[in-house]
């Protein structure tokens, strides 16, 4: 097959033309190739930024907790909330704030007159003496346990006693004054007090606690003996010591003032206990 002079420079030009833009598309993937480099890192490069993490403490990542131990003090998610401690009763709707414990009057044993004592020594009998001093040669009598005494003077932690005439020490029995005048204060926030004492031997013993118009008060024996309870001006509540039958007695208080809740002894004595309500 023969070709003219025309169709040969045709072909030529034509295969020239595609030769030229392959050598085009050829140079141009090149370029591209080298603007955009790869990213790989030298061994160098990584140790630097390994070394670089490791001097900053916030950069680090916590290590991994074993199973349980994640699961147990990882923080709680969103889905999750934390579980609160159980609210005060006081914050609680409907739940009304813990109670305040009674507080707990009792008289005083000293710094007071004492005229009467009953023997309580751990090595009976006990020395009467007949001067307050320890000497084996001033024993004037003995005395056994439960044994009541007139005292006529104390001394240095002696009681000078009538009958039989001498000194016994004092850490050696049991006393109390015989006349108490002590005023009742509740705790904060509370509103009961239990009074608990003994008299020995005659006297007269006291409580004074202060109520407004309107409360209500109950006093009610925790022993055999109830107290009368004196209004300000005087006036017998409750109490009566000649029927020394009632155990309880609750009331609206009249007036506004100190109120008295008196025990009274005319011989030997005896224990008491009750508790008095104010609300």
């Amino acid at each position: 097959m023969s070709f003219t002079k025309a169709q040969i420079i045709t072909v030529s030009l034509a295969g020239l033309a595609t030769a030229v833009g392959v050598a085009a598309a050829t140079i141009q993937s090149g370029a591209m190739k080298e603007s955009n480099p790869p990213l790989a890192e030298s061994p160098a490069s990584t140790r630097n930024q390994i070394a670089g993490e490791t001097n900053n403490p916030e950069s680090r990542q916590p290590e991994p907790l074993p199973a349980q131990t994640q699961a147990a003090e990882s923080p709680p998610s969103q889905s999750q909330p934390a579980k609160t401690p159980a609210l005060q009763s006081s914050r609680v709707a409907g739940v009304s704030p813990r109670k305040v414990e009674p507080v707990v009057v009792t008289p005083p044993n000293s710094g007071c007159k004492i005229t009467m004592a009953v023997v309580s020594d751990p090595n009976p009998p006990l020395n009467v003496r007949s001067n307050p001093q320890l000497r084996g040669s001033n024993i004037v009598g003995k005395l056994k346990n439960n044994t009541f005494v007139s005292v006529a003077e104390e001394q240095n932690g002696w009681l000078r006693i009538t009958d039989p005439p001498g000194w016994i020490a004092k850490n050696r029995t049991e006393s109390s004054c015989s006349n108490v005048n002590q005023q009742i204060n509740f705790l904060p926030g509370g509103d009961e007090a239990i009074v608990k004492g003994r008299i020995i031997g005659g006297g007269s013993h006291s409580y004074r606690i202060r109520a407004r118009k309107g409360q209500t008060m109950t006093v009610m024996t925790r022993k055999e003996v109830f107290p009368q309870i004196i209004t300000p001006g005087g006036k017998l509540l409750a109490g009566d010591p000649y029927q020394g039958n009632e155990t309880e007695w609750t009331g609206k208080i009249p007036v506004t003032g100190n109120y008295t809740l008196q025990l009274d002894s005319n011989f030997r004595g005896y224990e008491y206990e009750f508790s008095v309500k104010l609300r």
